[in-house]
Order: C-alpha cells, then sequence, then structure tokens
C-alpha cells in the first residue's frame, strides 16, 4: 500500500513592493556584475523603441528631411538625468513613482494634481497603444491578405492579454530583451548601408541636422518626436516601478541610519545608472537610425506614411537599402517592434494604474494579492480600450502624433516634479554630487523651456 502523496503548500505571492530583511543584498561593485543586474531599462527600450521610432520618428525625417536631426538627438541625451532622479528617490525610499509624486505640494482631490495630469495622459497615449494595434495588423494582413486588418486587431488584442495576466516581471523582462535586440540591430544595419548610397545620404546633410533649424511644416511632428522619443513622458513615470520589481529598493533595504545602508543605496543606484546607461545607448542607436532612414529615403521620394498606406511606405527605407527581399525582415521587425511596445507598455501602465488606485484608497499598500488583482483588472482595460480607438480613428500616424503631443505636455510636469523631490524629499545620505544635480537641473530647464517656446508658439 502506497504512502499516501503529501501536497506541498502554495508558495505566498512575493511582494515586490514590501521590504523584507531577507532580501537584502550588497550590490556587485565591479562593472561586469553591475550589467549583469540591469533589466528596467531593457524594458524601457522596449516601449521606446515602437510607434515613436518606427512612426513618428520617421514621419519626421519623411516631413522635414534632415533639418530636425537635432531634436532626436537632444531628446534621447536629456531626459535620463531625470529619469536616474526619479529612480534614486524610488531606491532610496521605497516608494513608486507614483506615491513620489503624490508628495508635491499643489490642488489636491484625494490625489494631487500631477497623479491626475498622469492620469489625463495615459488616456491620451492609448491613442499609441491603438495605432500600433492597428499597425501591427496592417502587416499582418500584408502578409496574409485573406484576413482583414480588423480582423487582425482583436486577435492582437487577445494575445496580449493572454500574455500579460498570466506572466510577472521576468517573463516582461525576457520578451523585451528579445524584442529589442531584433530589431535595432538589422535597422542600424540599413543605416550604415545607407552611409554608402549618396542618393540618400551625405555628412553635409548629417551638419544641416544640427544647425538648430526647425521647419514650421514639420513643428507638430517635431514636438510629438520629443515626448516620444528617448525617455518619453510615460516612461520617466514606469521606470521607478521596474525598479522595484526588478528589486533594487528591497535589496537596499529600508533606511535604518546603518552606514551599510547608505553604501548599499549607493551601490544599487549605480546600478541603476549603469542600467539607465545602457537603455540610453540602445534606443539613441534605433532612434537616429530610424530618423536617418526617413530622412534619407522617404524624404528624398516625397514619401510622407498616411493612414492605410503606411506600412508599404515605411518598408521602403529596408528595400531601398538592403534590396527588395528586405521586405519581409521589415514585416517580422515591424511587429517585433510595434507589438513589443504595446505589451511593455500596457504592463507597465496597468502597474502605475493599480498603484494610483492604492493611492486613491481602494487598498491597502501592503495587500499584494489586491494589487495584482486591480493591475489585471487594468490591463483589460488598457488593451480593450486601445482597440476601440483604433477603430474609430484607423489612422496611427495621426494617434501616434496626437499621443506624441500629450506625453511631451507632460514633461515639464515631470521636471518640475523630480526637481521637488530632490531638493525636498530625498534622504540626505544619497544626495548625488554637483555634477548630476547640475545635469538633473540642465535637463529640466532645457525641458520647460522647449515645451513653453511650443504653447507660446501654438497660441499666436
Amino acid at each position: 500500500m502506497s504512502a499516501p502523496k503529501i501536497e506541498a503548500a502554495p508558495q505566498p505571492i512575493k511582494d515586490p513592493y514590501a521590504y523584507d530583511p531577507a532580501d537584502v543584498e550588497h550590490p556587485p561593485a565591479r562593472f561586469w556584475g553591475m550589467l549583469r543586474r540591469i533589466g528596467p531599462g531593457i524594458i524601457l527600450s522596449a516601449s521606446i523603441v515602437g510607434s515613436g521610432e518606427l512612426i513618428a520618428t520617421t514621419t519626421l525625417g519623411a516631413e522635414v528631411g534632415y533639418v530636425a536631426l537635432w531634436v532626436i538627438v537632444i531628446s534621447c541625451f536629456i531626459k535620463p538625468a531625470v529619469q536616474a532622479e526619479l529612480g534614486r528617490y524610488t531606491i532610496a525610499t521605497g516608494q513608486t513613482g507614483l506615491a513620489g509624486f503624490n508628495e508635491v505640494p499643489g490642488p489636491r482631490w484625494r490625489v494631487n494634481w500631477i497623479v491626475w495630469l498622469w492620469l489625463f495622459m495615459v488616456l491620451m497615449t492609448l491613442l499609441q497603444i491603438g495605432a500600433m494595434f492597428g499597425g501591427v495588423a496592417q502587416v499582418l494582413n500584408q502578409l496574409v491578405p485573406a484576413v482583414a486588418v480588423n480582423v487582425w486587431v482583436p486577435m492582437l488584442a487577445v494575445l496580449t492579454l493572454l500574455l500579460l495576466l498570466s506572466g510577472g516581471y521576468e517573463r516582461i523582462e525576457r520578451l523585451a530583451t528579445l524584442k529589442v535586440a531584433l530589431f535595432t540591430m538589422l535597422t542600424f544595419l540599413c543605416a550604415l548601408l545607407l552611409i554608402k548610397k549618396p542618393e540618400f545620404f551625405r555628412w553635409s546633410q548629417v551638419a544641416e541636422g544640427f544647425k538648430f533649424q526647425l521647419p514650421p511644416e514639420g513643428f507638430t511632428s517635431a514636438v510629438a518626436v520629443f515626448g516620444i522619443t528617448g525617455v518619453g513622458a510615460s516612461e520617466l513615470f514606469m521606470y521607478p516601478y521596474w525598479c522595484v520589481e526588478k528589486g533594487y529598493a528591497r535589496f537596499t533595504g529600508s533606511r535604518d541610519g546603518d552606514p551599510a545602508w547608505r553604501q548599499r543605496a549607493f551601490g544599487w543606484i549605480n546600478v541603476m545608472n549603469i542600467d539607465i546607461l545602457a537603455s540610453m545607448v540602445i534606443y539613441t542607436v534605433a532612434t537616429v537610425a530610424f530618423y536617418v532612414l526617413g530622412a534619407g529615403v522617404l524624404h528624398s521620394q516625397g514619401l510622407v506614411p498616411a493612414a492605410k498606406d503606411m506600412i508599404p511606405v515605411l518598408s521602403r527605407m529596408y528595400t531601398e537599402t538592403l534590396g527588395p527581399w528586405a521586405l519581409w525582415l521589415f514585416y517580422l521587425g515591424a511587429i517585433a517592434t510595434l507589438y513589443g511596445t504595446i505589451f511593455a507598455a500596457t504592463a507597465a501602465n496597468s502597474r502605475v494604474c493599480a498603484d494610483m488606485l492604492r493611492l486613491l484608497g481602494w487598498f491597502p499598500a501592503n495587500d499584494y494579492a489586491s494589487r495584482v488583482r486591480w493591475r489585471d483588472r487594468c490591463i483589460w482595460a488598457l488593451v480593450i480600450i486601445p482597440v476601440g480607438l483604433f477603430y474609430w480613428s484607423q489612422s496611427p500616424v495621426w494617434m501616434v502624433k496626437l499621443g506624441g503631443v500629450a506625453q511631451a505636455s507632460m514633461l515639464p510636469v515631470i521636471a518640475i516634479g523630480a526637481l521637488y523631490l530632490r531638493f525636498k524629499r530625498l534622504p540626505r545620505e544619497v544626495t548625488p554630487g554637483r555634477w548630476i544635480t547640475l545635469s538633473l537641473c540642465v535637463a529640466a530647464t532645457v525641458i520647460i523651456l522647449v515645451m513653453g517656446y511650443y504653447a507660446v508658439l501654438t497660441t499666436r
């Protein structure tokens, strides 16, 4: 007679948002050790290298040529200073990004004005997610014409729900890494080959792109690109949550006045800085490559992506540099780029949405099961609403631009919030050096001036 089988008790769900002394860990001291612990920035890159690059950036290049290249470079280089400050605050305090912004003074109704503005921005950026659903559906329709675009879209929505409702941080990081590696290298290769084609590329044209000129006909696209490319406003809100779920704050432990805590905090902040630097290199290379392809190939032929011809026009960037055979590579890369962004952005936004509900008092801070439950409910909404918006608009390029302007408009608010957290809320033990503080102030000033200039022009 066999012994009765004893089933193991189910393991409790680990709450990445709660401190546990058992999770405290000394950070790696060497560069390669730090590099092995990156991850949040890779997920962010998966969100970044998407509609902003494939659609908005190439559309700007197609509209104005090389002249706005400086906008792309500044957009990629300026915002990581703000991103690093938000990550530093989260690692040092254990607070989520939205909870930090909720500390900023100003009008409140249960939560403060920045939290409500974030919600408005997310509702607007759902237009971008809808555009990406439409973009992927257009590519799949090119591959399988028998299945209409409007049929592919709900199929993609179901796939997104299946992936996100059953997976945690590790799955998201693995899929994001695969997506980033696949299309970034391919697009970079196309841009390198473009250099050998004088009909599309000349170094004198690149020099024109750094004269800080901005043609009036491309101004709205440029502002949208400034809001989307590099670390956009959405990604700045997202990043602290990925730092929490990766474990940087838990590894640091609760602030207790012990000098060992300060050492751990700076150590994990250094890991975070490597993470930010690695992701910046990835998305800057991808973004500049997309822009150069749009400016070199599409602008020279008078082609601008729009509505239903978006994918055929964008595919010319590959076929004109690699040859007609590269059309299938573009299709696969476009699917990976756009769908990867849907996946990563929805995963992040669902976490921030659930956290907003916590701040509103819908569930206690230490109730992780409720957080997960509300996160999953938010995933449903964040998938269904963009699909409906695509059916309503049917114009991915317009949807991306509008979402980009909404993100760009939010950047000065984030910059002001980051400055407040740095000078009023950051624990003194982890105060950054003078040069880091200066870079944050410069980044915030540039963001505020650029968007202020845009606001003045649009009101004339």
